[in-house]
């Protein structure tokens, strides 16, 4: 897979049923180039679902939307979140492209509440908070009428696909943590199980630095409480970060695999 680009920022492809739906964008329009690599066409996709507004899972949306003509992007509403990351002094904008929405107004759907985009496919927008929130979340904000305030993060949302025999789930960058999306989705599709979950974690810190945002403790007590739940199998990549991913892994064995660039999972 050396021909392919990787960069910080997530983009799945997913085919369920009679559907091509693409999860996130990436950073920037390497998903398309990829794509053509792995023989996709961009132009079949019957629509787009972010899990949230942050530049990384949403700077490929220019291009997509350059590609492809008829697509609707659905995203968590009412309105676009005006998205900061900050660090000491610093302060840089790390939303979706603002103009870009505001000229393609017809492209975009926001929603606000649980949606079935197609058969059997679900967006869910209300998340519990039984658990903690992700440590990396202490450095992300959002614009308010008092400037910027802490991101709670409610433009973001869990995409869940129905089968016959279970669910899958995905997670984005699980600002959230993904304990209590897991959780969310259990609550909503009672006595289902959840075959397979895809995403960050949001275990890193301060990207592309790479510093595990919680102890070690704390990282191998999520994996702990994954294990209860009634999932199958757990794919993860982008922000949970390749320090956490071992302690993760050595808590939950053969049921989590780190995903990368180019990577397929069929069940």
């Amino acid at each position: 897979m050396d021909r392919l680009k990787a960069e910080h920022g997530l983009s799945l492809y997913i085919e369920y049923q009679e559907n091509h739906i693409l999860f996130d964008t990436g950073a920037t329009g390497a998903f398309a180039e990829n794509a053509f690599e792995l023989g996709l066409d961009i132009r079949s996709i019957d629509f787009v679902v972010l899990s949230h507004h942050h530049f990384d899972h949403g700077g490929g949306l220019r291009r997509f939307l350059q590609l492809n003509q008829k697509a609707t992007v659905f995203l968590r509403g009412p309105a676009l979140a005006e998205c900061y990351g900050k660090f000491l002094w610093l302060e840089k904008y790390i939303g979706i492209d603002r103009e870009l929405v505001q000229a393609n107004p017809h492209r975009f759907a926001f929603v606000n509440e649980r949606t079935e985009l197609a058969p059997g496919v679900f967006v869910l927008t209300e998340v519990g908070r039984s658990y903690p929130l992700p440590r990396g979340n202490r450095s992300i904000f959002v614009k308010a009428n008092a400037g910027l305030e802490l991101d709670r993060f409610a433009h973001e949302l869990v995409l869940v696909i129905q089968e016959s025999d279970g669910l899958a789930v995905f997670t984005g960058c699980a600002h959230q943590g993904v304990l209590n999306m897991i959780q969310s989705v259990t609550t909503a599709f009672p006595g289902r199980p959840i075959k397979a979950a895809f995403g960050g974690f949001h275990l890193m810190a301060l990207p592309p630095f790479n510093f595990m945002s919680g102890s070690k403790e704390e990282v191998a007590q999520i994996g702990n409480e994954l294990l209860k739940f009634p999932l199958d199998r757990v794919y993860t990549c982008h922000c949970t970060g390749t320090h956490a991913f071992p302690v993760l892994k050595g808590v939950m064995g053969d049921k989590l695999e780190y995903i990368r660039t180019g990577a397929s999972v069929s069940f």
